[in-house]
């Protein structure tokens, strides 16, 4: 079954161009679901995927309840499934797609979920038999968890642009008690990329970043190197950036006192080793993953949400490759609760960014939507 929903431009788009040396501005929101009675939420915990000006956005869809502003609005009793939100004229207009309902999918914290795309079926994962071809145009990876608490973590596979997956498929536990995936890889070539994602730390709770390795288009996965030194809390949800043929930079949400962070680190020999870069956000409130992009013009943006009143959508560029960030450019303001943000964000061709972001706000009672900000980021 299909789900199609036009959606809600709530701000005009501009459509002068930004000349050299003007500062980023906010040029308009756009509303892709709000349901009455549903929580919406996470969609870097899932993935983000475009072919030029088509954008596919992944993400959950729960039950809301009323609760306080510092404490989800989730009715955990009650089951959880998520659907992929589709764009195919750069972030103007959206549409719902919604997977047959076929067999059961485990939910991130042992809730029971609606299908993946007709005939897959989450909690049987099988070992990968064929061959990946990532330089197909059309090619999406697809990275999920069993649980936060440890397990496995597999993959689905699409050559026709998130329309259709196969899987899914195991990947190994790479020797610790468990691996918590979620969408972040890098292409090297027809048969290699590189893979992000959260491990046990050697106490066996989530927390520790790292990359993993395939040159045979999937059929085998290497270890290559853990972010970082094992941290005190918790750093999770990689999100990276190629900067250069063999430098990498990723973002990871960090724990801490009294207000949880984001980090940086930066690879100079594509993933083999790692040092700490900078800490691009100090203060991320509450905590919220990271999304980080690199733009034609050489900068980095970092874009996520701030947990914490006033509750905002946030961005940082970087002008050398991560050293240094900007302040803080708010892209959405108008938060009510911490339900916001994970977001992803896009690169347009013209330069300009779609941030999709988990909302709530005043204007929007009994629901958490999931809605889109684009922006210029202006010029350097």
């Amino acid at each position: 079954m299909m789900r199609a929903m036009v959606l809600l431009l709530c701000v005009p788009f501009a459509d002068s161009l930004v000349r050299a040396g003007e500062p980023p501005r906010i040029i308009g929101h756009v509303q892709i679901y709000n349901e009455t009675g549903r929580f919406v939420g996470w969609p870097a915990n899932h993935g983000a995927w475009s072919w030029g000006d088509e954008l596919l956005v992944a993400f959950s869809r729960g039950y809301f309840r009323e609760g306080s502003r510092d404490d989800y609005h989730l009715d955990r009793a009650r089951p959880e499934d998520f659907l992929f939100a589709r764009s195919r004229d750069g972030g103007a207009t959206w549409r719902i797609e919604s997977p047959e309902p076929q067999g059961v999918l485990k939910g991130t914290r042992g809730q029971r979920h609606a299908a993946m795309p007709p005939g897959l079926e989450e909690d049987r994962p099988t070992d990968f038999e064929g061959r990946l071809d990532f330089s197909n145009p059309n090619f999406a990876l697809f990275v999920r968890m069993e649980s936060h608490r440890g397990g496995a973590s597999h993959f689905y596979e699409s050559n026709d642009r998130g329309r259709t997956w196969r899987g899914p498929y195991r990947l190994p536990l790479f020797g610790l008690q468990g691996v918590m995936g979620r969408t972040d890889y890098l292409v090297d070539g027809r048969d290699r990329a590189l893979v992000f994602l959260t491990g046990t730390k050697s106490n066996g709770k989530e927390g520790r970043p790292f990359v993993v390795q395939t040159g045979d288009g999937g059929r085998s996965w290497r270890f290559l190197s853990f972010i970082g030194p094992e941290p005190a809390g918790y750093a999770v949800c990689p999100s990276t950036a190629r900067v250069s043929a063999g430098e990498l930079v990723t973002t990871v949400r960090a724990s801490g006192e009294p207000h949880q962070s984001i980090e940086a680190f930066a690879s100079h020999d594509n993933g083999k080793t790692w040092s700490f870069l900078a800490t691009p956000a100090p203060d991320a409130g509450d905590g919220n993953p990271p999304c980080l992009n690199a733009l034609p013009d050489g900068r980095l943006c970092l874009t996520y949400g701030y947990r914490a009143r006033p509750y905002p959508v946030l961005a940082r560029l970087s002008s050398d490759r991560g050293k240094t960030w900007s302040a803080p450019i708010t892209i959405r303001g108008d938060g009510d609760s911490h339900d916001t943000g994970y977001p992803r964000s896009f690169v347009r061709r013209d330069g300009r960014i779609v941030t999709v972001y988990a909302f709530h706000g005043p204007t929007t009672p009994g629901a958490t939507t999931l809605e889109s900000t684009l922006w210029d980021p202006g010029k350097p």
